[in-house]
C-alpha cells in the first residue's frame, strides 16, 4: 500500500521534464554540506545552478570549486541571510529578475540554532524562522515561476519530528534546542503535503525527505556528534527527488533517503495543515 497521504488523488500530469542541461535549479544553503554536494552533482549534469548562501566569501569559493570540478560555467551565487524575511524577498526578486525560468527549487538551508532560544530579525523563534518560515515565503514568492515551468520543489526535512502546538509555535514556553529543530522539520513536511495538495493540478510537484541521520555536515560536527554517514549519500537522495525521470509527476510524498516513508502523524492532519498554513502566511506577510 502506498504511503502517499493523498493516494486517492491522481498524480500530476503534463509537461515532460526538460533535459537537465536546459534546467535552472536553485539550491539554498549550497555553500557547504549536502547543499554544496547537491549543487556539484547538478552542475556536473549540465544544469544552470543558483547557489545560495549568506557569506560572499564562502559563496565565491563554492562557485569556483563547483566550476573547477564540473567544467560548468553556468553556476551563480546569490546572497541572503535567511534570518531576515526582507532578505528572502530580495533573493526571490533577484531570481525572478535574472533568470527566465526556474525548474527546480531545493529548500535545503537550515540551522540547529545557537543552543538557546534566539529570535530572527523579524522577532520569530530563530530555528523555525530559518528552517520553515523562510522556505514557506521563498516558495510562495517564486510560485509564478515554478508554476510556469511545471517545476519540482524539494524540501529537505528530517526524521526527527515533534508534534507542534500552534498556540506555542515560537516556543516561548518549554524551549529546547532539539524541540525547536524537530518542530521546524515537522512544519516543513506539513507544508510540503499541503502545497502538493493545493497545487496538484498546476503541474508543480512537491516532495520532502530525510537525507540521512547525522551526516558529515558542519551542523553535525559543530554539535559535537560523530557523523554516521556521508554528505554524498544525502545529496544523492536530494538529487533523485530533483531530477529523476522516474519521479516525474509524483507529488506529496515523504522519503527516508531514497525510500518512500511515513512522517509524524500530525503532518497528515488536514485541519492542522490548514491552520499552520494560515498562521505562516500571516507571520511572513504572504496572505
Amino acid at each position: 500500500m502506498s504511503n502517499n497521504p493523498f493516494a486517492k488523488l491522481p498524480e500530476v500530469g503534463g509537461t515532460i521534464m526538460k533535459p537537465i542541461n536546459e534546467q535552472t535549479i536553485l539550491v539554498t544553503g549550497a555553500t557547504d554540506g549536502i547543499g554544496k554536494q547537491t549543487a556539484i552533482d547538478l552542475a556536473a549534469r549540465g544544469a544552470t545552478v543558483i547557489v545560495h548562501g549568506r557569506s560572499d566569501e564562502r559563496g565565491k569559493a563554492a562557485v569556483e570549486q563547483i566550476v573547477r570540478l564540473t567544467a560548468n560555467e553556468k553556476v551563480r551565487f546569490h546572497k541572503a541571510d535567511f534570518s531576515s524575511l526582507a532578505e528572502v524577498r530580495r533573493l526571490a526578486a533577484e531570481v525572478q529578475n535574472k533568470y527566465d525560468s526556474l525548474d527546480v527549487l531545493i529548500n535545503n538551508a537550515g540551522t540547529a540554532g545557537p543552543g538557546q532560544r534566539a529570535l530572527s530579525r523579524d522577532g520569530h523563534e530563530l530555528v523555525l524562522a530559518v528552517n520553515y518560515l523562510t522556505p514557506f515565503l521563498l516558495t510562495g514568492l517564486l510560485l509564478p515561476m515554478l508554476e510556469a515551468n511545471s517545476a519540482r520543489i524539494v524540501n529537505v526535512a528530517s526524521a526527527g519530528q515533534t508534534r507542534i502546538d500552534l498556540s506555542n509555535l515560537m516556543l516561548e514556553r518549554g524551549y529546547s534546542p532539539l524541540g525547536a529543530y524537530q518542530q521546524s522539520k515537522l512544519a516543513i513536511v506539513a507544508f510540503t503535503f499541503e502545497l502538493a495538495k493545493t497545487f496538484r493540478s498546476t503541474g508543480i510537484t512537491c516532495n520532502c525527505l530525510h537525507p540521512g541521520t547525522f551526516l558529515d555536515t558542519k551542523m553535525v560536527r559543530e554539535s559535537g556528534v560523530t557523523p554516521l554517514g556521508s554528505v554524498r549519500s544525502g545529496a544523492d537522495a536530494v538529487v533523485q527527488l530533483a531530477v529523476s525521470a522516474e519521479l516525474e509527476g509524483v507529488t506529496g510524498r515523504y522519503y527516508d533517503r531514497k525510500k518512500e516513508s511515513r512522517a509524524d502523524k500530525q503532518a497528515y492532519d488536514d485541519e492542522f495543515r490548514r491552520r499552520l498554513w494560515e498562521l505562516s502566511a500571516r507571520l511572513t506577510g504572504l496572505e
